[in-house]
């Protein structure tokens, strides 16, 4: 299915967000999803549906200074 992750389409086979971060080779540690300008929860990765067209915002932690 086509989504937007970070204002780019992207096609997926991925049908939930646990399954996105896993697709996208994610670091474990340091990242937070919105769908649709709703943050998710980390516990809550693997019941969050994806569906066609979703707006994804991924964002990664970085250091610096």
């Amino acid at each position: 299915m086509k989504v937007r992750i970070n204002h780019k389409e992207v096609e997926t086979s991925a049908t939930n967000i646990l399954q996105l971060h896993q697709e996208l080779s994610l670091p474990s540690a340091g990242v937070a999803i919105a769908i649709d300008n709703n943050m998710v929860p980390r516990a809550e990765w693997e019941n969050t549906a994806i569906t066609q067209g979703a707006d994804i915002i991924i964002i990664k932690a970085v250091c610096g200074g």
